[in-house]
């Protein structure tokens, strides 16, 4: 099969080859896909780059954890029905060393969904890392059926999806952005109402909000948790998925005085049940007409090297895929 590895950490144009490796047997319990469409996160980027310095867990990687594409071959105690299925999978690359930049690909079969007939490879490859921590971090702290419910960063791809899928359970949707032209991102997810991440944030939440909001979905931890606590009610819970400062502070007492509740979400981590709720709703929320991401480059396998500078540094927002 044609493939794209690296078998040394680094900048993408110096590491990654595209090559042939031998085609990948489906073991007991996995399927394989044929993959149409491969997703790429910033977590692949990171793993590439050893930005967290655990180095090499295996000693080739083909990347990717997310695909979409069609189960060809499935291993012992699988369903046969399986094959000729369009799907999309996710953790292909999650402690294991092969994952979906490749044109095969396997997976234990309950890291696949069926792929609705309405959505396209390139939307199934985009769903598994952002969609699923979307879900945890929507649902961790309990229902949100009925509460309010703040989405930071609402035009990411993480936070699209809580805002669609907050919204799905019942939520009351605030959502924040950066800038005037990502508006439109998050109210078509489902945001009722978006505001700028700004020094008027606060008032314009209490007049939604009096009391606060119940709870908050994270991006960027470090730089927004004192206003996130001023924010939340008393109760309330923040699920945070990212940050860019390593050991940020925060302003316990404050926290301790409103008995906040604070969620760490590592989504590799997640318990299984919680992954397959997670594509479960992500795919009712599809099949029920939510357009999902927007897909700004499709770059071919020979070029993965662009396609990783391309989400390192992007020209336009959405998504990259690597296209095979």
């Amino acid at each position: 099969m044609r493939a794209a590895w690296y078998e040394r950490q680094g900048p993408a144009k110096e590491v990654l080859v595209v090559g042939e490796m031998a085609d990948p047997v489906p073991a007991a319990g996995e399927v394989r896909i044929r993959v149409a469409a491969s997703g790429i996160n910033p977590g692949d980027i990171k793993k590439r780059q050893n930005a967290f310095g655990f180095g090499m867990a295996y000693p080739r990687i083909i990347p990717h954890s997310d695909g979409a594409g069609q189960v060809d071959r499935v291993g012992s105690g699988v369903a046969p029905e399986w094959v000729g299925r369009r799907v999309w999978c996710y953790g292909a690359q999650s402690y294991r060393p092969f994952g979906t930049a490749a044109e095969f690909t396997t997976v234990p079969v309950d890291q696949l969904a069926a792929l609705p007939e309405n959505v396209s490879t390139d939307q199934g490859a985009c769903l598994g890392i952002p969609g699923i921590t979307a879900h945890r971090a929507v649902h961790v702290g309990g229902t949100v059926a009925g509460r309010t419910v703040l989405v930071q960063g609402a035009a990411g791809a993480v936070g699209l999806c809580a805002v669609q899928l907050a919204r799905q359970a019942g939520a009351l949707v605030i959502g924040t952005i950066r800038s005037s032209p990502e508006e439109r991102t998050a109210k078509s997810a489902g945001a009722q109402e978006v505001f700028p991440n700004d020094q008027d944030l606060e008032a314009r939440v209490r007049a939604l909000a009096p009391e606060g909001v119940d709870h908050i979905v994270e991006v960027a931890f470090a730089d927004n948790i004192e206003a996130d606590v001023q924010l939340l009610k008393s109760g309330g819970s923040i699920a945070t998925y990212a940050t860019h400062v390593e050991t940020p502070k925060i302003p316990f007492w404050q926290m301790v005085f409103k008995n906040i509740r604070l969620f760490f979400l590592g989504s590799d981590d997640f318990p299984k049940e919680a992954k397959i709720s997670a594509a479960r709703d992500l795919n009712r929320a599809l099949e029920a007409g939510w357009p999902g991401f927007e897909i700004s480059e499709r770059i071919p396998l020979a070029e993965i090297a662009r396609a990783h500078e391309l989400v390192e540094h992007p020209l336009r927002p959405g998504r990259v895929v690597v296209t095979l």
